[in-house]
Parts: C-alpha cells; sequence; structure tokens
C-alpha cells in the first residue's frame, strides 16, 4: 500500500484500492468506456423493445390497459385496481403515461406508443447496466466488469427484464443504481443516493425489493458511516413516498399507501385471498428457471461464495481484507434473494428480476477467481505446467459455449411465442375493422398483448373458457359530472379478491365481429373449447402465425431455436400449431 495513503486519514481504503487498480497496466487494458458500454447495453435491450414477446399477462392487465386508459380513455381493469383494494400504485403508471403521452406527438397509432414506452425502457435500463458496469470495473476489476457485461446481454432472462413493464423490472433498473452508488465511492460515500435509489425502487417498484439493501446497510454501518448521510437519504425517500400517495390518493380518492397495501396483501392475507390461490410451485422453481435463463452464469453465481473463500484461504496475500469485504458483501444480495423466493409457496418468473443483475455481478466474481486461478503462470503448480494456449481455449469454449446456449434460447422464444403480438396488424387495415366492433379472446385471454394493439373504437370481450377465474373488467369511461379518470375510483362491479370468476365478465360469441384463437392437431378440445379455426362456416381467418406446440415439442426444441431444416432428426424439430384473427363471415 502507499505509505502516503497510510499515513493521510482522508484517503478511504476504497480510493486506496482504487489508486492501485488505476496503476495497474494488466487491470486497465480490459476498460471500456462508459459510452461505448452504453451502446453495447442499448443494442439488445432495442431488439427486445421490438421484438420481445411478452412473458407475463399481468403485465398486459396490471400496467400496459391502466396506461391505455389513461392516455387512451380506454382499458381493461384487474381487481388490484379496484378501489376496494389498490394494492397497484397509479403513480408508477403515471411515469409511463407521461412517457407514452410525449411518443404520442409523433403519432397518432397506439402501436407507435407501445414500442415508444418500451424503447425509453430499453434506453433506461442500459443506463442503469452502464452505471454498474463502470462502478464494478473501477471499484473491483475491470474483468469483472466485462464479464458482468456478457452476461447481461446475452442472457434471455435480462433479455425479456430489460423491457418487461412490471415494478420488478423497475426494481431490478433502481438496484443497479443503487449499488453502483454504494460501490462508489469517488468523491466521497454515496450511501445517501445508494438508499435513494433502493428506496425509490422499494416504494414506487416493489416493496420486497428493499431486502437487497440490507447487505449494503450492514457494510455501511461497519463504516460507521450511515448515520450522517442516513438522515439525508431517508429525507429524500420520504419525499418519493410521499408524492407516491399523494397520486395515489388523488387517483383512489382515498388515502392510500400502496407499498403497504402490497405487503400486507402477500404476508398477512388468508389462505382463501393470498397470492396462493393463483398458483403454487416446488421450491426448485427458480433453480430450473434461472439455469434455463442464464444457464453456466447461473452455475457461476452459485459458486461465486464458494470460489472467493477457497481464494481467500489459499491466496490470501493477493488481496486486501477490504476489497475481501467489499466483494463479499456484493455476492450476499442474490444468495438472500434466491433463497427468501423459494421458500414462498407461489413463485412467479418475474420475481426474480431484481436479482439478475446480482446473478450477473456473481457469476463474474466467480469466473474472475476462475481465472484468476488458471492464469497462473506458477511453474511448481499443477495448473502453471498447462500451456497458456490450452487454457485460453478450453475458457474461451466455455464462454462461448454459455453465450451461444442464450442466444438460442433467446432467438427460440421469439420465434416460438410471437404471434400475438403480429396478428393485430391486419385490424389496422381500414377495409378489415370499423369502431364499435368487438374482438373475442376465449381460451387465449393471457396472451392478449394489450389495447395498444387495437384500432380506435375497437374494444376486446371475453367468451367462456376453461378458465374459471376472475377475468380483468373495464375502466368506468363515465365522464359527465365525475371529473377526470372516473374509472380509478368509482368500484367496479363483480371484483373480489379471491379469484372466483364473474359472469358478468363474459359475452355471448355470437356478439363477437372479431375473435382470437389458437389450433394445435395433436391437442384433444373441449366443449368449452371449440376449434373456431377449424369452423369454416361461421369464420374466416383474418391473419395466422405460427405459434410453438410446447407439449409436443422435444425439450431441446422448447428450450433452443431449432432451425426446421430436414437434416434436424424428427424427434429434435419444433411442433407447431397455429395463431389466428378470425373474423365472423358475412360481416361487410
Amino acid at each position: 500500500m502507499d505509505s502516503k495513503a497510510r499515513q493521510s486519514p482522508s484517503v478511504t481504503p476504497s480510493q486506496t484500492s482504487l489508486r492501485i487498480s488505476q496503476r495497474d497496466p494488466s487491470k486497465n487494458r480490459l476498460s471500456i468506456q462508459p459510452i461505448i458500454a452504453f451502446y453495447i447495453f442499448v443494442i439488445p435491450n432495442l431488439l427486445a423493445a421490438f421484438f420481445s414477446p411478452i412473458q407475463d399477462c399481468d403485465e398486459v392487465f396490471n400496467y400496459w390497459e391502466p396506461t391505455h386508459y389513461l392516455n387512451r380513455g380506454y382499458g381493461l381493469q384487474t381487481w388490484e385496481y379496484s378501489p376496494e383494494f389498490s394494492i397497484r400504485s397509479w403513480a408508477y403508471i403515471v411515469i409511463h403515461a407521461i412517457v407514452g403521452k410525449f411518443g404520442s406527438l409523433f403519432s397518432s397509432d397506439s402501436r407507435f406508443e407501445f414500442y415508444f414506452i418500451r424503447a425509453a425502457l430499453a434506453v433506461t435500463c442500459a443506463y442503469c447496466e452502464t452505471r454498474m458496469f463502470s462502478t464494478i470495473s473501477r471499484t473491483l476489476n475491470p474483468r469483472i466488469g466485462v464479464v458482468f457485461m456478457i452476461v447481461m446481454i446475452t442472457s434471455p432472462g435480462v433479455f425479456h427484464a430489460s423491457v418487461a413493464y412490471l415494478p420488478s423490472s423497475f426494481a431490478m433498473y433502481t438496484s443497479m443504481l443503487g449499488t453502483a452508488a454504494f460501490l462508489d465511492w469517488r468523491f466521497g460515500s454515496k450511501t445517501a443516493q445508494g438508499i435513494m435509489w433502493f428506496g425509490l425502487g422499494s416504494t414506487i417498484g416493489w416493496p420486497f425489493a428493499s431486502v437487497l439493501i440490507v447487505p449494503f446497510i450492514f457494510e455501511e454501518a461497519l463504516r460507521a458511516s450511515i448515520t450522517q448521510e442516513g438522515i439525508e437519504s431517508l429525507r429524500r425517500c420520504l419525499d418519493g413516498t410521499t408524492l407516491q400517495v399523494a397520486i395515489d390518493t388523488f387517483f383512489y380518492h382515498k388515502l392510500v399507501a400502496v407499498p403497504w397495501q402490497i405487503v400486507s396483501y402477500n404476508v398477512f392475507s388468508s389462505n382463501i385471498t393470498g397470492p396462493e390461490i393463483f398458483g403454487t410451485e416446488p421450491w426448485d422453481f427458480y433453480i430450473r428457471n434461472l439455469l434455463l435463463n442464464f444457464n453456466v452464469w447461473f452455475l457461476l453465481a452459485i459458486l461465486a461464495g464458494p470460489a472467493l473463500a477457497l481464494q481467500y484461504i489459499f491466496r490470501g496475500h493477493s488481496m486486501s481484507k477490504f476489497t475481501l469485504l467489499r466483494t463479499a458483501i456484493s455476492i450476499i444480495p442474490f444468495y438472500m434473494w434466491l433463497f427468501i423466493f423459494s421458500i414462498q409457496a407461489h413463485k412467479e418468473e418475474r420475481f426474480m428480476y431484481p436479482a439478475y443483475p446480482f446473478l450477473g455481478l456473481n457469476a463474474a466474481i466467480a469466473l474472475n477467481v476462475i481465472l484468476t486461478y488458471v492464469g497462473s503462470s506458477n511453474p511448481t503448480g499443477l495448473v502453471g505446467k498447462v500451456p497458456a494456449s490450452v487454457k485460453l481455449a478450453l475458457m474461451s469454449v466455455g464462454i462461448i459455449l454459455a453465450v451461444d446456449i442464450g442466444l438460442l434460447r433467446t432467438l427460440g422464444s421469439i420465434q416460438a411465442y410471437q404471434a400475438p403480438m403480429q396478428i393485430y396488424a391486419s385490424l389496422q387495415a381500414s377495409d378489415i375493422a370499423r369502431p364499435g366492433e368487438v374482438v373475442c379472446l376465449g381460451k387465449e385471454w393471457y396472451r392478449f398483448p394489450s389495447s395498444y394493439f387495437l384500432p380506435k373504437g375497437m374494444r376486446v370481450k371475453f367468451i367462456k373458457s376453461a378458465f374459471d377465474g376472475l377475468l380483468p373488467g373495464e375502466f368506468n369511461e363515465a365522464k359527465v359530472g365525475f371529473g377526470v379518470f372516473a374509472g380509478t375510483w368509482l368500484i367496479p362491479a363483480g371484483m373480489n379478491d379471491q379469484n372466483v370468476a364473474d359472469p358478468g365478465k363474459y359475452i355471448d360469441v355470437a356478439h363477437c365481429s372479431f375473435l382470437v384463437d389458437s389450433f394445435f392437431p395433436a391437442h384433444a378440445t373441449s366443449p368449452e373449447e371449440p376449434e373456431y379455426i377449424l369452423d369454416s362456416k361461421t369464420w374466416e381467418p383474418v391473419q395466422c402465425a405460427s405459434f410453438l406446440d410446447a407439449p409436443e415439442s422435444s425439450l431441446l426444441a422448447r428450450v433452443l431455436w431449432i432451425p426446421d431444416l430436414g437434416l434436424i432428426p424428427e424427434r429434435y424439430r419444433r411442433r407447431w400449431g397455429e395463431y389466428c384473427l378470425l373474423r365472423r363471415r358475412g360481416i361487410s
């Protein structure tokens, strides 16, 4: 350590570590300038904005539809937005509605507004990724930063999460900014800034994301520096929470703290009304899911702790205690998040989104430890006797394989599930649809990409299917005598928090002008879900697209993109069905 640094009390350990890193050319040769990093991050994010299928119907019905209501005057309403329950924040919606309204200045097409919001999310995510990448490179190791970048831009999980209109994605953004603030000690500690970002992610985004800040608060407590900055950070969080409560109070017409409503529902509800009524999964659900979406990187993320411990035990002289503490603190959030959510009965893929950057960081730290060991040139050790070219080849093959698997899965999901965002395009033609006509959804209700894909004046309705839960209703469109956005505070009929079906949400199929349906030849039919596509006397196809028949396709075909070529063995090929927009015959 620099003797001047040891003597000066104004120099913090991280600043000393930073100086050493800056003087080490072997580390700086991997550095990437922030602006270049931003371009690298934003390209896959923008591709996701325009091509990523919507993964979760909650994204559509709980976020895209309320936004469509604010900006376009019509939208579907879930029970969560009923003032009786009020467990969704309008403050979060307003942020995106403002972005969408700005986008509508350039085009009146509602689809343009949809993709404009998505593009804004892509750019926002890229900025947050760049901040975290730059800080990791500067404070931990440039090589760790580069690997973190590779994980983030090639993993299918991040591809979808980066542009998902979900509070968990918002929490992912703010977690990256908060982590960057805690790790970055240039020009002094940024504790207040770090707490602010995690606080905003927990209030405006998802309350449970506050768990991720615990390890960083622990580190700050060890440094005894949290007291002074803590007051400032709490003030910032309080300002944000106050604004959120004010916005939600305006829309719900009652005083409501949505973050508390969310926690109360998820933690203190009974078995009759809690989240478990929407389905439960086994304890290993997230392990399987993360293996699919991150493959080798997930395994490395799990190994980060043991790898770091072994490095300290056998090569402790190569790192300071401060560096060890800082790195150890950085890997804890992922372990905490995975454990906490694995023991919950109700599991969904989007619940992992806030932890994705920490998974990438853990994987990068683990690989850095491995590369440091493999790169040893000590002739007395076994690894030192292996030619450098052989070691380089082996490590390169492993990294390239992880990248290729991720890209093939991303491409495979786009090809397999893009149909619901394609078939509605025909409705935009002037000779196809007219205002006042109805598009009906039966068994395909949960794949509806939102009202943004319908022409102005068209509405979506539901017809009976095998689904026996509660479907969304519609925001009240009353205006005269009710003020602005009356649908946000007028209590809708037929809503409940027990997922009990409401017959009032259905219409008779005879009233449908258009209908969206799917057909898979190998699947059995039921009286509740007839094959409308085959009823050529009543319906004619307007536009159809291929849709993966997952149950009939092999595991490999479901997981990865496989080209439809004759040289591919039959058992490994993908099986396809049809996803169609149908029009009732006789409509001129």
